[in-house]
């Protein structure tokens, strides 16, 4: 293909695509096109109707004026003539017949004879259609529904596109054949006239349909676009929004309906808010009164323990069991608590970071170091990688996603990172089975069971929510996948310096709402 073929194809494409967008985009052009070709269609079929009636009617006038007096013609005046008349006889009558009122030409027959005479030159009987000779000149047998033996026919002609009346008859009782010619040029013309009237007036009113359907379409389609706007308007959680309802027609009813459902939306947005709150609240309320027992149970524990770890022997052999069982539960109970706190920062939109400089590679080292994870572990981490973060939040993400590698993919847990201009990625990947492909899209939720058969575990149940929770804050994000090679792999994607994002969030509030004080 050559270039300028391609260009043409391109253009043809262009034109196609912008035809294709006005035709299925645009609801007014449609109103305007719809309402022009019911204009159009009725325009056309009323000014053919009407010119088809107007040129029948012309032409019957004439014809029928024009052969009556033809038909009057040949009785006063051929009829006179004697059976064999001489030419000059016969030209004689012809002038006068020419000169009646419809200035036709006249052509007079007879058995060895013939004149005409007119205002068409040189009409002569070739110029008669042979048909037409044929049936004048046939006798018809007389009888009680024929009372003539002969009778006036005529035919319409066209010659050098110019239109004709010609007609012919022979005297009744023995007489010659008279001939008629005349022109309907004038005729033509009118209805030329009239045509060209009629496609104006058809063009008129094509301008008038677009009008009239452009007002229409402003009248139709401002309300809906009012409607779209308050669509907009609600989708953005505007929920107060209204539209001003006036009239008592289908677009009337409409608004009242978007009316009424938004009214309803947001009576239960603001019951679902009202709830979610309370629960929040409830939570939050029951979280910190569970601190104060909590404190005091933990003291108690701690002494039981370092009973437990005495060397003397002191504790019943026959309560040991029981009280590893206290210290362990009382421990999870207190975890539970704290992570419960946590999130109801989240939900209550109070979590902030405080941020510091932070070299990956040591914080992960410590991370792993504090929970005497450093023999299970392996660290692919180069040092001196540097990002501006919150070290706290970090320890949680990387001790959440290590601790969960460990309890359910078991050792070794290979931790590496990688970093790029402004992104540092830290991937997470254990050697156990993996994660089933139904429970992958559910990991993060809050208490979510892979097993229903296995409804308690030892951890909480929000750990990795609370991960991607502190990933999300500072503008990061956490996914979990199965690797390749065997095992599961949650890689953490975090910016190296979190300072825009918060600055972000700081414009923003509303699309940061976890962004809060901790």
């Amino acid at each position: 293909m050559t270039q300028a073929q391609g260009g043409v194809r391109g253009w043809f494409a262009a034109r196609k695509g912008v035809w294709s967008r006005l035709r299925f985009t645009s609801l007014r052009l449609r109103l305007v096109v719809v309402f022009g070709l019911v204009a159009l269609t009725a325009a056309v079929s009323a000014s053919g109707i009407a010119y088809w009636l107007n040129r029948e009617a012309v032409l019957t006038r004439t014809q029928d004026a024009v052969l009556r007096d033809f038909e009057q013609e040949m009785q006063n005046r051929a009829g006179l003539l004697p059976e064999e008349p001489t030419q000059d006889e016969l030209q004689h009558t012809a002038g006068q017949m020419a000169s009646s009122s419809q200035r036709f030409s006249v052509l007079l027959v007879a058995q060895d004879a013939y004149g005409s005479s007119g205002g068409l030159d040189g009409f002569t009987l070739a110029d008669v259609p042979k048909s037409l000779r044929t049936a004048v000149n046939e006798k018809q047998e007389v009888n009680s529904s024929n009372k003539a033996e002969y009778h006036l026919y005529w035919q319409r002609i066209v010659e050098d596109d110019t239109p004709y009346l010609i007609a012919g008859t022979k005297v009744n009782g023995g007489g010659p054949t008279g001939y008629m010619l005349r022109s309907l040029e004038q005729e033509a013309k009118d209805l030329n006239s009239l045509a060209w009237s009629l496609g104006i007036a058809t063009g008129l009113a094509l301008i008038g349909s677009a009008l009239l359907a452009q007002a229409a379409a402003t009248t139709v389609l401002k309300p809906v676009q009012r409607l779209g706007v308050a669509a907009r308007r609600l989708g953005e959680g505007k929920l107060d929004t209204r539209l001003r309802v006036s009239g008592t027609d289908e677009l009337a009813d409409l608004s009242r309906t978007f009316n009424n459902a938004a009214a309803a939306l947001e009576k239960r947005v603001a019951d679902m808010a009202s709830r979610d709150e309370s629960s929040r609240r409830f939570v939050a309320d029951m979280s910190h009164e569970l601190r104060t027992p909590l404190t005091a149970i933990t003291a108690v524990t701690e002494v039981l323990e370092e009973e437990l770890e005495a060397e003397s022997g002191s504790m019943d052999p026959m309560i040991e069991p029981a009280v590893r069982l206290v210290v362990s539960e009382t421990r999870r109970l207190n975890d539970l608590v704290e992570n419960l706190m946590e999130v109801t920062r989240f939900d209550a939109g109070t979590a902030r970071l405080v941020l510091d400089h932070v070299d990956i590679a040591d914080q992960i080292t410590a991370c792993i170091d504090a929970r005497a994870w450093l023999d299970a572990v392996d660290l692919d981490a180069e040092r001196g990688i540097m990002a501006r973060l919150d070290p706290r939040r970090l320890d949680v993400i990387l001790a959440n996603l290590i601790g969960n590698a460990l309890k359910h993919g078991g050792s070794p847990v290979r931790v590496a990172v990688r970093v790029t201009d402004d992104e540092i990625v830290i991937a997470v990947r254990d050697h156990g089975p993996g994660i089933p492909e139904d429970v992958l899209p559910h990991v993060f939720d809050r208490f979510y069971k892979a097993s229903a058969s296995r409804p308690r575990s030892e951890g909480s149940g929000l750990g990795l929510s609370i991960a991607l929770e502190n990933a999300h804050i500072h503008g990061g994000e956490i996914t979990a996948a199965n690797s390749p090679e065997g095992g599961a792999v949650f890689t953490l994607r975090l910016p190296r310096d979190t300072s825009e994002a918060t600055t972000n969030a700081d414009e923003n509030p509303e699309h940061n709402p976890q962004k809060g004080d901790a």
